[in-house]
């Protein structure tokens, strides 16, 4: 069975598998503006970072934007702390309980596609079997970024978790494991069958390799717009992604800006907020809607 370290690293940057599909990146240069933005109230001040969920390690340090607004920082707040190990033992991952399997739970054509994608990236068929659809197809995204070089443990949010605990800084969360987790497990036999049959559909097809490419461009370049467009061409192609970042990405919003606004409003320390990038871009994006309820938001490095 898949550890549930790497079972929550698929639940979490989408939760973030698409929002998580969204930054890939090679080595970082240095961009003209950080996926970085700074948001002040009338008494205190938040830094809100898109995040890469997988990555390379020299990617890091970050970027001297992020370095130095993490540094400016007395809290760090993640969507979840995949470094708690107590939490993801007593987290129950979306799968089936025997005799109940992934296989009855698919169109067979689709699952036998997808089987024959398993040796590509040298994952045992026994591996999957217990898996819920969504699972299942988010491993192979995943297992996908490890064969180009990209793994979750050198992900952004590791990154930045280590370095607060290094810095006795305190980390906490803006949802937490099981929360993820559930929101997984909430997806109905339909939704799980489409993303199950889109998603093999954007890896036989290349869809995935292109995805990444143009997101890595958008996110370097600190460029939410050309992000987000990226995203909606994907939606476009890939059935049941529109969908799945509908519920996963922006049905989050509400609990996330009502935690974001206690940091601003009540709260006395500077918190350095790190959510996937997906949830910063666009009209319904944390950053535009914060904007929009009077702060005073602009992005780092422009």
């Amino acid at each position: 069975m898949v550890p549930k370290q790497l079972v929550h690293a698929f639940a979490a940057p989408a939760l973030r598998v698409f929002a998580a599909l969204l930054v890939l990146a090679a080595p970082l240069a240095a961009p003209a503006a950080a996926f970085l933005w700074e948001v002040s109230s009338m008494t205190n001040k938040v830094y809100l970072y898109g995040t890469v969920h997988a990555g390379k390690a020299e990617w890091y340090p970050l970027p001297a934007a992020v370095e130095n607004a993490f540094a400016d920082s007395q809290v760090l707040v993640v969507e979840a702390d995949i470094t708690d190990t107590e939490a993801l033992r007593k987290a129950q991952p979306a799968t089936y309980v025997p005799p109940d399997s992934l296989a009855k739970h698919v169109d067979p054509a689709a699952y036998e596609r997808f089987r024959k994608l398993l040796p590509r990236y040298q994952l045992p068929e026994a591996q999957i079997a217990r898996m819920k659809p969504f699972m299942a197809v988010s491993l192979l995204l995943f297992a996908d970024w490890a064969r180009l070089g990209y793994r979750p443990d050198y992900g952004s949010e590791v990154y930045l978790i280590a370095k607060a605990r290094n810095n006795g800084k305190p980390v906490r969360e803006i949802e937490g494991t099981e929360a993820q987790l559930e929101l997984i497990d909430s997806l109905t036999e339909e939704q799980n069958k489409r993303i199950f049959e889109g998603t093999v559909d954007a890896l036989e097809g290349g869809m995935a390799d292109e995805q990444i490419k143009g997101l890595v461009a958008a996110w370097q370049a600190g460029d939410p717009k050309g992000l987000l467009d990226i995203a909606r061409k994907y939606n476009d192609r890939v059935k049941g992604a529109a969908e799945i970042e509908e519920k996963f990405i922006w049905g989050r919003h509400d609990a996330m800006l009502k935690k974001i606004e206690t940091y601003l409003n009540e709260d006395k320390e500077r918190t350095f907020v790190a959510v996937g990038a997906l949830h910063l871009a666009g009209p319904r994006g944390l950053v535009e809607i914060l904007r929009k309820r009077g702060y005073i938001v602009r992005q780092v490095g422009t």
